[in-house]
């Protein structure tokens, strides 16, 4: 029983680094190119992506079911974990439960954003090639843009600590100075990802985005 918790947790620790970990940092670069590049550039990044041969088998096999895997689990880690920050407050323990907090918050969040994307790119109700101004309509909405900052920071954050408690379980960074060095690059990378992705939803909601956006809402309804 507890080798197998052992190897879950393993299996877990490792699916949040590889593959999702790249995902995450790939996607982050493309949703960037909306703030950098504009529309045109968004879609050519989400046209790229869409063009990789068996991207189909990539995202089940890369994406959907590790994604699962961990998010479920993590979950479930989440619920059994002891957290004692109140007792014991200082900065790891203090990172122990802000990891579990922003797991669950990107758990919702990314559950959500798949549902208001790929769901709905499955389904026929959305073309790829409109995802940019799918997006823009979705950030139109206040609550919507604060639920996707949060969602992404969390995600951002959830992730880099996540890559420091992975090199410390696996036995990567053993020492207290080398584990120490390497929270600070995390945190780091935490503060780079999450003006990243801020940045790119800022990005999203440019002019020529929600022109766009307001162009494909009139010819739907002149169609429909």
């Amino acid at each position: 029983m507890k080798r197998g918790y052992f190897y879950s947790r393993k299996l877990h620790s490792l699916l949040g680094v590889i593959p999702l970990g790249f995902f995450m940092i790939t996607h982050m670069v493309s949703n960037f190119s909306a703030f950098e590049g504009g529309l045109d550039s968004f879609q050519d990044k989400v046209a790229l992506i869409n063009g990789l041969p068996l991207v189909l088998v990539l995202e089940i096999f890369g994406i959907w079911l590790p994604l699962l895997y961990h998010g479920v689990y993590g979950l479930y880690i989440a619920y059994t974990a002891r957290n004692n920050v109140g007792n014991f407050n200082y900065g790891r323990n203090f990172a122990f439960l802000m990891q579990r907090i922003t797991g669950v918050i990107t758990f919702i969040f990314v559950t959500w954003h798949v549902y208001e994307t790929r769901v709905q790119i499955a389904l026929g109700n959305l073309r790829s090639e409109d995802l940019g101004t799918h997006m823009n309509s979705i950030f139109a909405n206040p609550f919507m843009l604060a639920f996707y900052v949060v969602g992404a920071v969390a995600a951002s954050y959830h992730f880099a600590n996540g890559l420091w408690a992975f090199f410390v379980s696996w036995g990567i960074t053993v020492g207290p100075r080398s584990q120490k060095v390497f929270s600070k690059i995390c945190m780091g990378l935490f503060v780079i990802m999450s003006v990243l992705f801020v940045l790119a939803i800022v990005g999203m909601r440019q002019e020529e985005f929600e022109a766009a956006s307001a162009f494909l809402a009139s010819a739907k309804s002149v169609i429909g």
